[in-house]
């Protein structure tokens, strides 16, 4: 199935704001990632996300079809020749049931705004930082673990990501597995890094929702390292809206202010979601 040419034996119809897929990867039954090419005047930081999207069906009075667009954070850093995206597959979904169909010379529309909340310039100066991830949360954290200012601005960082299955985990495992092998950021890593994944259906190593964890102290037990404090723990948080709420909860329990692009302080959420 490829969504993006609705008429076989037509040739591909050029859309708006257009950018072609270079590879695409499947993970699970649930969860895919894929590349594309950079629009020549795409700045970002590394962190942030854009709306992309393709073209719905048409009309059936007008004929004409509108694109269908959702928010998704830049996987890649900013510092790359492609951008890389990490998705959920909803078989009813408006975009995401067309969007897991793509194959390399596909084309997908992007719209070359980058915003987002999820970027260095809103925390204050920090020794410690900590990314919170679920699911495909994990997604602007692929783009900071490689960027070489998260390793250059921290003494340590921890990388948590909780999801159902263990193969849910995989994505995220597998780039955090790399970065120390990375020709630009591997010297800068030493041991600064931590990973810390659990699952919540299946059993693992670490059984457990990260807030649990982080509530009753195993996380920092796990870790061997002390429990979170303003005057040195910086943290960025990414996953479902129930998710961003109760880190929330937890964070502000440690004493942690909540920041953004104007006002930086101890944490900041993304509030963008796919569906």
């Amino acid at each position: 199935m490829n969504d993006m040419n609705p008429n076989p034996g037509h040739a591909t119809p050029v859309l708006p704001d257009a950018q072609t897929v270079t590879q695409v990867t499947h993970w699970t039954d649930e969860l895919f990632s894929f590349r594309v090419t950079r629009p020549a005047s795409l700045r970002f930081r590394s962190g942030e996300f854009v709306m992309i999207g393709l073209m719905g069906d048409p009309d059936p009075k007008t004929g004409r079809a509108k694109p269908i667009l959702r928010a998704y954070s830049i996987a890649s850093p900013a510092w790359d020749d492609e951008l890389e995206f990490y998705s959920i597959k909803v078989q009813d979904g408006p975009l995401t049931s067309r969007l897991q169909h793509v194959k390399p010379g596909d084309q997908i529309i992007l719209r070359p705004k980058p915003v987002g909340t999820l970027v260095h310039d809103a925390l204050l100066p920090g020794k410690r930082l900590w990314f919170f991830s679920t699911g495909t949360g994990f997604a602007p954290f692929a783009s900071l673990l490689r960027e070489p200012e998260t390793w250059e601005n921290y003494d340590e960082v921890i990388v948590t990501h909780t999801c159902r299955n263990l193969s849910d985990l995989e994505y995220g495992r597998r780039i955090v597995e790399a970065l120390r092998a990375d020709e630009l950021i591997g010297e800068l890593i030493g041991d600064k890094l931590k990973y810390y994944p659990t699952t919540t259906r299946e059993d693992s190593p670490t059984v457990g929702r990260i807030t649990d964890r982080l509530r009753d102290g195993s996380a920092f037990a796990d870790l061997g390292v002390e429990h979170i404090a303003s005057e040195t723990d910086r943290a960025m948080v990414c996953g479902s809206l129930a998710f961003n709420l109760e880190m929330k909860e937890v964070l502000e329990g440690f004493g942690l202010e909540e920041g953004a692009n104007s006002d930086p302080k101890h944490y900041v959420i993304e509030k963008a979601f796919v569906d």
